[in-house]
């Protein structure tokens, strides 16, 4: 071949490659839907290629990652928004747009992107503040003594309690917040039905109704108080739970009645959570603390009681109690010879001993005072953790630190099952600190006037008959 030829070929192939370089440009110019011919072969029809656009991956949608969830992060999740004021619907853990709506306005709240799902560090904050919430208002799971109806109550606000054979009512001092826990016997009872008979009462302007076959919630205004009523039955047993609450509590008491609302389980299956029912004739040690009979002890030890014996001195009285922090007074009277401890605290660390009087069954019926050691963890600022706990019979007594100053008072904490985070495990001990106890004492004007250390010779069995 010759240069010519040569060159021929190479500029025919050059421009060759500049047209299909072309063509494809203008393919690509033309967008996702352009369309180019393939070279036609003799005796063919053009064959015309459409392109396929590239997508860009989806991205996932806040239901979709909240679907993704366990349930039980989504019941966690609406709980604690509801605890911050940011949501007000019920605690299901289904996912929902006013859920979705919920995460967006805490994340605007707290200065953030409103994407409706939560990075690892939002839902750490978030339950932290919802913890902070439930701490402020002494939340607590508890069993109704008189039906086993299970519920949620804000103990600082309402920590006034009393029941009867219809049911329970706590109160704040002042009467601004109640909550009360009726049952009764309705013949053929419905939703609809006890709804409408829960409409009833005058001055109630309900302005929020929900009918569903197993239950009926009602809310609206009582007079100059704001209420929120939710009920169901069981065969012909009613239970219903009525909160009511001065309007200018509303900031502080409307997140709390969304908890109460999804923690009331009116009859509960299986292990109910809250303590179990306490024993017909139950045994605790009690501190004397004045030489004129006062005495310290346990107030779950002494709660229900038709009455409370001192072991030796007979019967005594229940001046006073202490509900955030488990303590009871009680006061005999006549007795002699008593010898009061010295409550002047001392400086208990990582151990104390516990001096109490255990159970009569585990010690054969005698009433020997024995102590064991035990290691402390601080749990809050007014107890510790105590490990291992001590002996059934001991709680309401004594704790002494490493240089014979008493340090506090020892409770056994009942057991509690099937209950949320609230619940704690059975046979859990915990040191009330002397600095409360003592502050309990002067709120009720006693004079603690004990000089002696000797805690041995302070400690005194409690026994409380029920029926």
């Amino acid at each position: 071949m010759c240069f010519n030829d040569m060159a021929f070929n190479g500029l025919a192939g050059f421009v060759m490659r500049s047209m299909l370089a072309a063509t494809l440009m203008f393919a690509a110019a033309t967008g996702a839907n352009a369309q180019m011919t393939a070279p036609q072969v003799p005796g063919t029809k053009p064959k015309t290629v459409q392109t396929v656009p590239i997508q860009p991956p989806a991205m996932q949608t806040p239901s979709a990652t909240a679907d993704a969830m366990a349930k039980a992060e989504r019941l966690a999740l609406q709980s604690d928004l509801a605890w911050v004021g940011q949501y007000n619907g019920a605690i299901t853990g289904d996912v929902s747009e006013r859920m979705v709506n919920a995460i967006k306005e805490y994340q605007k709240a707290k200065g953030g992107k409103p994407t409706g799902v939560l990075n690892p560090q939002e839902r750490a904050a978030l339950a932290e503040a919802a913890r902070k919430k439930q701490e402020s208002v002494g939340w607590k799971i508890v069993t109704e003594p008189t039906s086993g109806a299970r519920l949620g109550i804000p103990g600082k606000l309402v920590p006034q309690q009393a029941s009867d054979a219809n049911g329970s009512k706590w109160t704040s001092p002042t009467g601004t917040v109640q909550v009360v826990l009726s049952r009764r016997k309705e013949s053929n009872p419905t939703s609809a039905k006890l709804a409408d008979l829960e409409k009833e009462p005058s001055g109630r302007k309900v302005d929020y109704t929900v009918v569903k076959p197993d239950f009926f919630v009602l809310s609206g205004l009582q007079g100059l108080k704001k209420f929120y009523v939710r009920g169901t039955f069981k065969g012909d047993e009613v239970r219903t739970m009525t909160i009511l609450y001065d309007q200018a509590t509303e900031n502080t008491v409307e997140p709390v009645v969304i908890a109460m609302s999804s923690a009331f389980n009116a009859f509960p299956l299986g292990p109910q959570a809250g303590p179990p029912p306490r024993k017909t004739v139950e045994y605790g040690t009690g501190i004397v603390v004045s030489d004129d009979g006062a005495i310290v002890t346990d107030r779950l030890v002494t709660d229900g009681c038709l009455a409370i014996t001192i072991a030796g001195y007979g019967s005594a009285d229940r001046l006073a109690e202490d509900k955030e922090h488990d303590l009871a007074l009680l006061h005999i009277y006549g007795a002699r010879g008593l010898k009061p401890l010295s409550l002047i605290g001392g400086a208990a660390k990582t151990s104390v001993d516990v001096i109490g009087i255990a159970d009569p069954q585990s010690q054969g019926g005698a009433a020997g005072v024995s102590s064991l050691k035990a290691a402390l963890a601080p749990v809050a600022s007014s107890s510790s953790a105590l490990s291992p706990p001590p002996a059934v019979g001991f709680s309401g007594g004594p704790t002494i630190d490493a240089d014979g100053k008493f340090a506090g008072v020892a409770l056994l904490k009942p057991a509690m099952v099937a209950g949320p985070a609230t619940s704690v495990p059975a046979s859990q001990a915990v040191m009330v600190a002397a600095e409360t106890v003592r502050g309990f004492l002067k709120a009720n004007g006693v004079t603690a006037n004990g000089t002696s250390t000797d805690a041995r010779a302070a400690v005194i069995r409690v026994i409380c008959v029920r029926k």
